[in-house]
C-alpha cells in the first residue's frame, strides 16, 4: 500500500498523521511509524485485502444495532447519535430514580437526536429491541468552588513513601498520611494531594515506580498502616519477633528506602497479621473482610490470583506473563482455576493485603476530614498501567499491545520520553461501555475528596510508541474526550469530589479552556508561568487553576535557584545532545535574575538577589509569591515546604537517580513544626485564610 492510503487509514482509526511540537512547528509522522501502530491497533494495511478488512473495522455506526452499549449526554441538552436515517424512532428511557419517560428520536441532518434528559445518572435507554446505558452527566465536575464558594485554599503535596512514622518498617504509609494529613488540617490546610498508591508487583518490591502500576484498581499493600487497623496487643502480638522488630527500627532509620529490603520486612509483618487475623474472634472485623471480598468481586478476585501466580512464576524466572506457560496466560482457563484452588491461602492473603490498605486509607481520610480538611486526600491517578501487570493479564482486551505510552521530544526531555506503560484501547472503551475506564475513576475516588490526573492530556490523545522504537518515532492516538469528560463529570459530582488535570508540557491547542470548561482544575506550575518579559504575576494567574511552586518530576525551589537540578542532570546525561552544563548554568542565573525581578515587583522582596548558595530566602519568597495567586487552589510540595534541594524523581533515569526513594527527615507528625516550615505553612494560613 502506497503511503497516501496509509495516512487516509490512520486518520480513520484517529492517529494524528502530524503534531505540532512545543516550539509550534509541525511535524510529519513517518509512513512506517503509521504502518507499526496501525498493525498494533489491530488494523493492518499490508495488502489490498488488510486495508479493506481494516477500513470495515473502522466503519461510522449506521443503525440502532451498531450503537455501543452506552452513550452519554449532558443534562438539559439534546444528543446528536452517529446513527443515519431519516425515520423516527420511539424509545422508552428508564431513571435511576424508576421513573420512566416515553421519547421520541427524530432524525436532523442525517444523525438521530436524543431530546434532552433533565435528570443526572446512568439510566437505560430501551430502543428497537435493544437496551443502552444512558449515562446523563452534569455540565461540568464537581469543583474547588463547589466546596468552598469564593474559595482560596492550600494543602500539601506529598510523597507518601518519603513520609516517616514509627512502625512505618521503612516505607511511609497510611499512618504518615493520616498524621501529615492532621497536623496540616489543623493549621489550615484544606487538602493533601499524595502520590500514587496503586498496586505494583508485591512479589517483585523493586519495582517500585509509584506510576509504573500493575494495576490502578487496587492499591498498594506496603503502603498500607496495619497500626490504623488493628489495635496494640495485636501490633504487639505480631511483633513478638524480635528480629523482625529490629529490621523494621533499622530500614525506618534509613535517608533512603532499600525497597526489597524494606518490603520483604513488611510483608512478613503482615503474613503474621494475616496469620492472627485468620484464627481471630473479632466478629466485626472478621466481617468487613467478607464483606470487602464480595464487593471487590471478579476485578478483586482476578487480581488476587495474578497476585499469587506472578510470585510462583516470578520464582521460576518468569516475571512477565506474556512468557508463562499458555494456558496461564488466560485468566478464565482452567488452569488458573485450578491454581486458584489448590493455592487458596495465597490468594485469600492478598485478599487481606488489599483490605488492609483500603481500611488504612479509608481511615486516613477520615481523620484529614475530622481535621478540618474540606477536601482532604488528593488521590493521584497515573496515566496507564505496566504491560505485565495485573490488569493487562485479566483485561486483555482492555489494553493496546505492542505500543507503549510516552511523550514527544521537548524543552525538558529532547530525546522524547517512553514511559513503558499501555493503556486503555479506545476502540475497546467504547465498544465495552467505558467500564475500564469507571472502574479505574471509582478505585482512586474511594477514599479521598479529590483526584489528580496525570497527563491530562491522554483524556484526548496519547503519545504511542512502536515497541523497540525511538521515543520521537510515535505518533499521537485520539481518545474520546466528551464521553470521557462527561463520565467524569458524573463520577466528580457523585462523589463530591474535585478533579485536578496535569495539563503540562506539550498541550493540544484549546485543551486548557476545554478543561475549564468541563470543571477540572488544570494546574499551573512557577516555572512555566512566564511571558516574554519574564516571570507572570501572581494576578496574571489562571484563576481557575490549582497552583503550585514545582512538582515531583521538576526541580524543587531550593534546587533550581542553586542549580542542583543542571548538575543532576548532567551528571546523569540528560541535559540533551550538544548541550553544555555551562551554558545551562549561565541561562539559569539570567532565570534567578528575572524570578527575583517578579518577586520585588510583586512587593515581597528586595534586592539584591540571594547568591545561588543561599537558598531558604528564595523558597520563602517563591511560597509568598505563588499564595497570592487568584488559584482556587495551592498545593504546596513538602520540598519546598522544607526546602530540600532534591527533587522526587528524575525522568528519564532509571538507576542513575535514587527516584522514588528519598524519605523526609522530620516525623510526619513534626514535620510543619520544622525551622524553616512553620514560618511558610502560617504565610499560607495568613495569605489564604481558612473562611
Amino acid at each position: 500500500m502506497n503511503d497516501d492510503t496509509v495516512r487516509d487509514l490512520a486518520h480513520r482509526a484517529g492517529i494524528a498523521v502530524e503534531w505540532r511540537d512545543n516550539a509550534g512547528r509541525v511535524q510529519v509522522v513517518a509512513p512506517d511509524v503509521l504502518r507499526q501502530i496501525l498493525e498494533a491497533l489491530g488494523l493492518p494495511c499490508s495488502t489490498r485485502s488488510d486495508l479493506q478488512a481494516s477500513r470495515k473495522q473502522l466503519l461510522r455506526r449506521t443503525s440502532v444495532e451498531t450503537l455501543p452499549p452506552l452513550i452519554t449526554a449532558t443534562v438539559g441538552r439534546p444528543t446528536r447519535l452517529e446513527v443515519g436515517t431519516s425515520e423516527l424512532h420511539p424509545a422508552r428511557v428508564i431513571l435511576e430514580s424508576g421513573d420512566q419517560q416515553d421519547i421520541t428520536l427524530i432524525p436532523v441532518r442525517g444523525k438521530l437526536r436524543l431530546p434532552a434528559i433533565g435528570e443526572t445518572g446512568y439510566h437505560r435507554l430501551l430502543m428497537d429491541n435493544r437496551e443502552i446505558v444512558l449515562a446523563v452527566a452534569p455540565g461540568r465536575c464537581y469543583t474547588v468552588e463547589d466546596a468552598v464558594p469564593d474559595a482560596r485554599l492550600w494543602g500539601l503535596a506529598a510523597q507518601v513513601y518519603a513520609l516517616r512514622t514509627e512502625g512505618d518498617g521503612g516505607i511511609g504509609d497510611a499512618a504518615g498520611i493520616a498524621a501529615l494529613a492532621q497536623v496540616a488540617g489543623e493549621r489550615g490546610a484544606d487538602a493533601l494531594a499524595l502520590s500514587p498508591l496503586h498496586a505494583l508487583f508485591t512479589a517483585e518490591p523493586a519495582r517500585f515506580g509509584p506510576y509504573s502500576p500493575s494495576t490502578r484498581l487496587f492499591l498498594n499493600p506496603l503502603h498500607a498502616a496495619a497500626s490504623l487497623v488493628f489495635g496494640a496487643d495485636q501490633m504487639a502480638e505480631a511483633f513478638a519477633d524480635t528480629e523482625l522488630r529490629n529490621d523494621f527500627v533499622r530500614f525506618e532509620r534509613m535517608p533512603l528506602i532499600d525497597w526489597p529490603l524494606a518490603a520483604t520486612a513488611k510483608l512478613r509483618l503482615f503474613q503474621r497479621l494475616f496469620d492472627l487475623f485468620t484464627d481471630s474472634a473479632d466478629v466485626a472485623l472478621q466481617a468487613n473482610f467478607a464483606q470487602f471480598r464480595a464487593a471487590g468481586g471478579d476485578l478483586l478476585a482476578k487480581h488476587t490470583v495474578f497476585e499469587a501466580l506472578h510470585a510462583v512464576q516470578s520464582a521460576a524466572g518468569a516475571s512477565d506473563w506474556r512468557q508463562w506457560p499458555l494456558d496461564l496466560r488466560d485468566p478464565s482457563s482452567a488452569a488458573v482455576a485450578v491454581f486458584a484452588t489448590s493455592h487458596e491461602p495465597e490468594v485469600r492473603f492478598h485478599c487481606f493485603l488489599q483490605w488492609l490498605a483500603d481500611q488504612s486509607l479509608g481511615i486516613a481520610q477520615e481523620r484529614a476530614r475530622q481535621a478540618g480538611m474540606r477536601i482532604g486526600l488528593i488521590a493521584d491517578l497515573a496515566v496507564g498501567m505496566d504491560p505485565t501487570g495485573s490488569h493487562a493479564w485479566s483485561r486483555q482486551g482492555d489494553v493496546l499491545g505492542g505500543l507503549a505510552i510516552g511523550a514527544p521530544p521537548d524543552l525538558f526531555n529532547p530525546r522524547g520520553q517512553n514511559w513503558g506503560l499501555t493503556g486503555f484501547s479506545p476502540r475497546a472503551l467504547v465498544n465495552g461501555g467505558f467500564k475500564p475506564f469507571l472502574a479505574t475513576v471509582r478505585a482512586a475516588l474511594r477514599h479521598a475528596g479529590g483526584i489528580r490526573i496525570d497527563h491530562a492530556m491522554g483524556m484526548t490523545r496519547l503519545w504511542l510508541i512502536p515497541n523497540g522504537a525511538e521515543p520521537s518515532s510515535g505518533a499521537y492516538l485520539a481518545y474520546p474526550l466528551t464521553d470521557v469528560l462527561r463520565l467524569l463529570a458524573l463520577e466528580s459530582q457523585r462523589h463530591q469530589a474535585v478533579v485536578v488535570g496535569e495539563d503540562l508540557g506539550t498541550v493540544p491547542e484549546g485543551f486548557h479552556e476545554i478543561l475549564e470548561t468541563a470543571g477540572l482544575h488544570g494546574m499551573r506550575v512557577l516555572w512555566f508561568e512566564r511571558t516574554e518579559r519574564g516571570f507572570s504575576p501572581p494576578d496574571a494567574w489562571n484563576r481557575s487553576a490549582v497552583a503550585m511552586t514545582s512538582t515531583h518530576d521538576l526541580p524543587t525551589v531550593a534546587g533550581w535557584w542553586h542549580g542542583t537540578d543542571i548538575a543532576t542532570r548532567a551528571q546523569c546525561d540528560r541535559l540533551g545532545a550538544g548541550v553544555q552544563e555551562a551554558d545551562v548554568m549561565n541561562e539559569r542565573e539570567a532565570d534567578r535574575r528575572n524570578l527575583w525581578r517578579a518577586f520585588v515587583d510583586a512587593g515581597i522582596a528586595e534586592e539584591p538577589s540571594p547568591s545561588p548558595d543561599t537558598t531558604q530566602p528564595v523558597v520563602d519568597a517563591a511560597v509568598t509569591f505563588v499564595a497570592n495567586t487568584g488559584s482556587p487552589l495551592l498545593l504546596l510540595p513538602v520540598e519546598d515546604v522544607l526546602g530540600l534541594e532534591e527533587q522526587p524523581n528524575l525522568p528519564g533515569t532509571i538507576n542513575e537517580h535514587p527516584n522514588w526513594r528519598r524519605r523526609l527527615s522530620p516525623a510526619a507528625h513534626a514535620l510543619l513544626d520544622e525551622p524553616h516550615a512553620a514560618p511558610r505553612v502560617a504565610t499560607l494560613a495568613k495569605k489564604r485564610p481558612r473562611l
